[in-house]
């Protein structure tokens, strides 16, 4: 079948008669967007047209008959407005002007007449402006109103009342111009500025009245509080943005000011009768905050919650800490900010119930802060005990932590503790149930449940050290306590960790959970180291385990920094450390060894290699070794966790345990440096160690160049403390066969890196006699190194081997500078000074211009020395 025309062609006549439509389609468009404007010629903003538009302007997807922003033309109405605006803008000025300047000009009945007649102009004008659709002139001229009503007020009170208190006028003329302005912007509504003027207006009465009588600072208060309690109802019930924001940030200053006013009066009241009216202006602030937040929205009720709360415990705990001493007035509002939590229990709206719980929060929190400055100085203070180690039993606990802090003032900060830590810890016992209470408003997870049993035991055991530092308990006493909570947390962090880790999920009892008998998981919710939510066995639930729970960690982390005050502790006496220390040693290897998580386990036995360390140190401290002296003892540790890391191989926790021994290898280097056979002695032994080390295959690769590194630097320590001034009568016969055995591994292990082979030996000769060349005057050793570098270097390019390559080379190249830095040095000296960075300039251009050449220079020789064993 033929197409008659053919396809093509066809389509082309469609796209043609389709783009004809279509402009068609926009001319008419145009013309009735023309006769649609010309029908409507008062509105403001109408497109005009002396003629009809010929074409379109319009973008498809523009809505027809709007004129395009780009396109609209500057109306006679705009620039009408734009004139009238500054006109009413610079009236406002003559206005000021002529009140503050020419006013005594005048006589009585001018001033009123004119100050009259403009006002009413003023006030009269708008309105006329806005049945003229000119709403910035007429806003521009309220603005202007609004001024002139000020300065009126001003006249009077200069002309008519010159006598009365400014205090008190001004009171009344802000209340009377407040009902002005709020009549003035109902009448005519679609002003924005007449409203909130008159809400800035309505702050004034109450607060300057009062100030005028000389009111007291509470009443004062209450004056702020009903202005509060006004911006409030504005807030909710007013109509505007402009309104709602005025009033917003009105309500905001003066609620915070009533707020602050009663709670410096109930803090500074001498009894409890004395705190009963200031509570009663914090308890009526806390309901209008409620009652305003039981009809906000969202977060602002969850806000009005919050500051009810917080206003009801300033009140109540303002009438009992004035009944008790000083020191237990935190604890007093502690209890009132928990009695807060009963609101879970109240028919409230959610968001305000939330903010009421935030408050509970926030009071709880600031408990806490008040009273951690205690344990900090327990944990903290026996750090002064390393200045005078073993210089006897301190007074008690107390002498032990020094006299920073004043600890009479902190006696009721552990039963602050206390009381937090019970909450959290009955919470986490009983979660299922508070889950349940919680339910209207807050549906808490399992995370928060962990949460509150790590806050129940890290509380608790701040508590406990908090609560001996207050008694003042003897020092044995203190030590026994400390090393009981360590291995009370160490118990606890091992028990977490492995139920933890071996546990399928058990579900924690909380309501959407996924938990309870079923096929949605396993029944649970009082272990207290349950699964994660959802785990459990049948369909829907897939079993599995879990890290270590929060309690776990926290334990961990608290054993720890425990431990190490606690070793802190025990230095005060030296049969304290030594008990302290082997204690420690025991606990932390033996949780070590019980736990199963990796990073726990190496985190324990980090510690014990750690405490072990010490202990070896405390050992050389009794026998009166000198740093230097007690040096090789140190290695003692070292050597067990080689031991321990053959053992172990390949286990996770092997690395870490043997690079804590390091550290104390490294600690016996430092003791050992100020006398050099010492060092000397240090560093061959960690050579020793390190080599069997690389024993294994798995740390051949570091242990095995570490080695050679420490026996190296020994033997140069060795040299240099016996002042050897030819060091190639020791280095030769070390270095003749590690050649040989370099060469025998290469013959059976061609693979075998030439670093490994012939490294150490030629380093054993090469850097010693480089180091003595450099402070030889004579020629001969610089002369012969140079000769043998040259000759290494030579073979090693022959037979393509790295490391004689490299090592000559460098060698070489140093005695080569060493020789010619003289005459290099004399003739930078007789060169003119712009010489050298000339010099310099056209190395760098030359570089520049070859640098492509010279970066594949450098890939070259970077292959063939990679090619290179």
């Amino acid at each position: 079948m033929e197409h008659v025309p053919p396809p093509a062609e066809e389509l082309a006549l469609l796209d043609r008669e389709l783009a004809q439509l279509d402009a068609r389609r926009a001319q008419l468009l145009t013309r009735r967007a023309w006769l649609v404007a010309a029908l409507r010629p008062t509105a403001p903003d109408a497109p005009r047209w002396s003629t009809p538009p010929l074409g379109h302007g319009w973008a498809p997807a523009q809505p027809w008959g709007a004129v395009p922003k780009a396109a609209k033309p500057s109306t006679p109405r705009s620039a009408q407005n734009v004139l009238l605006t500054l006109g009413g803008l610079l009236l406002t000025v003559a206005a000021v002007a002529f009140t503050l300047v020419s006013w005594g000009s005048m006589g009585i009945g001018g001033r009123a007449a004119v100050l009259a007649l403009v006002t009413a102009a003023a006030l009269a004008a708008p309105a006329l402006l806005l049945r003229r659709k000119l709403a910035a002139t007429a806003e521009a001229l309220a603005a202007l109103a609004l001024v002139l009503t000020l300065l009126d007020a001003y006249a009077i009170h200069a002309v008519a009342t010159p006598d009365a208190d400014g205090l008190t006028f001004t009171a009344i003329a802000s209340a009377v111009l407040a009902a002005l302005w709020t009549a003035y912007g109902l009448a005519l509504g679609t002003l924005h500025l007449p409203l909130p003027a008159a809400v800035f207006l309505v702050q004034w009465p109450l607060l300057l009245g009062a100030g005028a009588a000389g009111a007291p600072a509470l009443v004062v208060g209450w004056a702020l509080l009903a202005t509060a309690v006004l911006d409030g109802a504005i807030v909710l019930w007013g109509k505007g943005l402009g309104v709602r924001v005025t009033a917003g940030i009105g309500l905001a200053v003066t609620g915070s000011a009533a707020l602050l006013t009663g709670l410096g009066e109930s803090l500074t009241a001498d009894g409890p009768l004395g705190a009963v009216l200031p509570g009663l202006l914090l308890l009526t602030a806390a309901a209008a905050a409620l009652a305003g937040a039981w009809r906000a929205p969202g977060g602002y009720a969850r806000l009005g919650g919050a500051v009810a709360g917080l206003a009801g415990v300033a009140a109540a705990g303002g009438v009992l800490r004035a009944a008790v001493p000083g020191a237990w007035h935190v604890p007093v509002y502690l209890l009132c900010g928990l009695a807060l939590l009963s609101v879970v229990r109240v028919q409230v709206p959610r968001a305000a119930g939330r903010g009421v719980l935030l408050a509970s929060g926030a009071v709880v929190a600031g408990a806490l802060v008040w009273a951690l400055p205690g344990v900090a100085a327990v944990l903290l203070g026996p750090v002064q005990l390393v200045a005078g180690v073993w210089a006897g039993a301190p007074d008690g606990f107390r002498g032990a932590l020094g006299e920073a802090m004043a600890w009479p003032e902190q006696a009721a900060a552990p039963l602050a503790l206390a009381v937090v830590a019970g909450g959290l810890g009955a919470a986490y016992r009983w979660w299922p149930t508070l889950v349940r209470l919680a339910a209207p408003l807050a549906a808490p997870g399992v995370k928060a449940r962990d949460a509150a049993g790590a806050g129940a035991l890290a509380l608790g055991w701040g508590a406990v050290l908090l609560a001996a530092a207050t008694l003042g308990v003897p020092y044995p006493v203190a030590v026994a306590l400390e090393t009981v909570l360590v291995a009370g947390l160490l118990t606890v962090a091992v028990l977490g960790a492995g139920r933890g880790a071996g546990m399928a999920g058990a579900g924690s009892g909380v309501p959407g959970s996924g938990s309870g008998a079923g096929p949605g998981g396993a029944a649970g919710g009082s272990e207290p180291y349950a699964g994660t939510a959802g785990a459990g066995a049948g369909p829907g639930g897939a079993t599995g385990r879990r890290g270590p729970s929060a309690v776990a960690v926290t334990a961990l982390v608290l054993a720890v920094g425990g431990a190490v005050s606690l070793g802190l502790l025990s230095l005060a006496a030296e049969g304290a450390t030594y008990a302290v220390l082997g204690a420690l040693v025991v606990l932390f290897a033996g949780a070590a060894l019980r736990t199963r998580p990796v990073v726990e386990r190496a985190v324990l036995a980090v510690a014990a290699v750690v405490w072990g360390t010490a202990l070896t140190g405390c050992v050389a401290g009794s026998l009166g070794l000198a740093p230097h002296e007690a040096a090789p003892l140190l290695l003692v540790v070292p050597s067990v966790t080689v031991l321990l890391g053959a053992r172990l191989r390949n286990h996770p926790v092997a690395l870490p345990v043997e690079l804590a021994g390091g550290l104390g290898a490294l600690a016996a280097i430092g003791l050992a440096v100020p006398r050099a056979p010492f060092l000397a002695l240090v560093l061959a032994l960690c050579g020793v160690l390190a080599a069997g080390a690389a024993v294994r295959p798995e740390r051949r690769p570091v242990a095995g160049y570490l080695a050679a590194v420490l026996f190296v630097t020994a033997t140069w320590v060795r040299l240099a403390a016996s002042e050897v001034s030819a060091p190639e009568a020791y280095t030769l016969p070390v270095t003749v066969p590690a050649l040989v055995i370099g060469v025998l591994r290469r013959r059976k292990d061609p693979e075998a890196s030439s670093w490994t082979a012939y490294g150490p030996g030629l380093a054993a000769t090469l850097l010693p006699s480089l180091a003595v060349a450099w402070g030889d005057p004579d020629w001969q050793r610089p002369l012969l190194l140079g000769v043998a570098a040259l000759v290494i270097t030579l073979l090693g390019a022959k037979y393509r081997v790295q490391a004689p390559l490299l090592l000559g080379g460098a060698v070489l190249a140093l005695v080569t500078l060493h020789e010619l830095a003289p005459y290099v040095v004399q003739v930078a000296g007789a060169l003119p000074r712009w010489l050298p960075p000339a010099l310099a300039g056209m190395l760098l251009l030359a570089v520049g211009a070859t640098y492509e050449q010279r970066l594949r220079d450098a890939r070259r020789l970077k292959d063939v020395l990679g090619r290179m064993r």
